[in-house]
């Protein structure tokens, strides 16, 4: 399964309001943390995809946990909106 740009920085941000920043240093949680530095990559060598496989354990985990607490987008909110 691939990830893409958009999803990966979603996934971050969703990470990033979910848990804000902390200390001085402005650290980040421990999900958008592992997700910062393949997100890094795919900026750096210009991918679009990412193929989930290759990330670390943590980082498989921050996106799986992302996919099913996110809420409900596109098709889908419409869907439950026509309820």
């Amino acid at each position: 399964m691939e990830i893409s740009l958009t999803e990966m920085e979603q996934a971050i941000n969703f990470w990033r309001n979910r848990h804000p920043s902390t200390g001085e240093e402005q650290k980040l949680c421990a999900q958008a943390n592992a997700l910062a530095a393949p997100y890094a990559v795919m900026i750096m060598q210009h991918q679009r995809q990412l193929d989930v496989a290759t990330l670390g354990p943590d980082a498989q985990a921050a996106l799986e946990s992302w996919r099913q607490l996110r809420p409900a987008t596109g098709q889908a909110q419409v869907e439950a909106l026509k309820g």
